[in-house]
C-alpha cells in the first residue's frame, strides 16, 4: 500500500530567532502523523531561504544537517514571499503527494494540519486555511484588509476571504498550478482558478513568538497592488469612465459659459480656473499612472526572465514519491 508523503513548505526571510521553535512544532506535527499511519515516513519539512540577511540559512543548514526529515532550498537572492513560495512547491513536486505553505513564524496554526490532511483523504485536492477572526490585527491592518477583499470581489477576482497562503495542494494541484507562468504572482488568487475540489479548515491566528513582521506597510500595498492589477481590467475601464465624466462636465461647463456669456453675466476670474487646471491634471497623472502599472506589469512578463535561482540544497534527494 502506498503511503501519501507530505511536504511542509516554509518560505523564511531573516527568520533566525523563530526557526528553532517552528522547527520542533512542525517535526513533531509531522512525526505524530507518520506514528499514525497518516503521510509516508518519507514526509519532510521544506525551508525556503529567500535571500535573508541574517543567520537565517546557518539556522536551516544546521537543523537540516541534524535531521533526515528537514530539507532546504536557498535561493540566489531575495525574490518575495510568493515566489518563494513557488520555489519550494517545485522542489517538493517530484517527492511529494501533499503539499502544506505555512509562514516560518507560525501564526497560522499549524495543528490544523492534520485537520487539512483529512479533507485530502476525503477527496479534496486544495484545501485553504482559513482565520477565524482578525483579534490579533491592529485596527488600521483590519479595516485594510477587509477593504482589501472587498475590492476584490467587486473587481470580480476569486479570492477566499481571510485565507493568506497557509493551504494544502495535492501533487496534481500543484503541477497545474506550475502552468500558470506570470512573474507577476497573487497565489491567493491563481490556487482557485485552479478548480479541483476544495474545503476549509478553521483557525484562530496568534501572535508572534520571535522576531518582526516581514510585512511592513510599503509591501502590503504593493501585494494589493499587485493582486488587483494582475486579475483585473476594471481599472482602466474606470479610468476610460472617468474620461467621459470629464467630456460630460466639460461641455456642462461650455453651456454655462456660453449663457453667462451672451446675458452679460460672464465674470473674469483666475481661481475657478486655476482649480480646474490642478483638478483635472491631477486625475489625467492618476489615470497615467493606472494605466503604467499594467503597461509595466507586460513589461515584466514578456523578458521571461525566471522567478529564481537556487543557490543551494540540503537532503534535498532525488527520492521517488511513489517508493513506499
Amino acid at each position: 500500500m502506498i503511503t501519501d508523503v507530505l511536504y511542509i513548505v516554509v518560505p523564511c526571510f531573516n527568520e533566525q530567532e523563530v526557526l528553532p521553535e517552528t522547527n520542533a512544532r512542525l517535526l513533531a506535527l509531522l512525526n505524530a502523523l507518520v506514528e499514525a499511519r497518516r503521510v509516508s515516513p518519507l514526509s519532510r519539512v521544506l525551508y525556503v531561504d529567500d535571500g535573508s540577511t541574517d543567520g537565517t540559512w546557518s539556522v536551516i543548514s544546521t537543523i537540516s544537517h541534524g535531521h533526515e526529515q528537514v530539507t532546504a532550498v536557498k535561493l540566489a537572492a531575495n525574490v518575495g514571499h510568493q515566489n518563494a513560495l513557488v520555489a519550494g512547491l517545485e522542489a517538493a513536486l517530484p517527492h511529494a503527494h501533499i503539499m502544506v505553505t505555512i509562514d516560518a513564524d507560525l501564526q497560522d496554526d499549524c495543528e490544523v494540519i492534520t485537520q487539512m490532511v483529512d479533507r485530502y483523504e476525503a477527496g479534496c485536492d486544495i484545501v485553504y486555511g482559513v482565520r477565524r477572526e482578525r483579534k490579533t490585527d491592529s485596527w488600521f491592518k483590519h479595516t485594510t484588509a477587509q477593504a482589501f477583499y472587498r475590492t476584490m470581489a467587486h473587481l470580480g477576482v476569486k479570492t477566499v476571504y481571510n485565507h493568506a497562503d497557509f493551504r494544502l495542494m495535492s501533487s496534481r494541484a500543484v503541477a497545474q498550478l506550475m502552468r500558470y507562468g506570470e512573474r507577476n504572482l497573487f497565489l491567493r488568487g491563481i490556487v482557485p482558478l485552479v478548480g479541483y475540489r476544495s474545503d476549509c479548515v478553521y483557525y484562530n491566528r496568534t501572535a508572534r513568538t520571535a522576531g518582526v513582521s516581514k510585512y511592513p506597510l510599503g509591501k502590503m500595498i504593493s501585494f494589493a497592488v499587485d493582486g488587483i492589477t494582475s486579475f483585473s481590467i476594471k481599472p482602466v475601464r474606470m479610468v476610460f469612465s472617468l474620461g467621459l465624466i470629464f467630456l460630460f462636465i466639460a461641455f456642462c461647463m461650455l453651456v454655462y459659459v456660453l449663457i453667462a456669456y451672451f446675458t452679460h453675466r460672464a465674470v473674469s476670474g483666475w481661481a475657478s480656473l486655476i482649480l480646474s487646471l490642478w483638478f483635472i491634471g491631477g486625475c489625467v497623472l492618476m489615470s497615467l499612472g493606472v494605466v503604467g502599472e499594467y503597461i509595466g506589469k507586460i513589461y515584466i512578463e514578456v523578458k521571461g526572465r525566471p522567478r529564481y535561482n537556487v543557490e543551494q540544497t540540503v537532503n534535498l534527494t532525488d527520492t521517488e514519491k511513489n517508493k513506499i
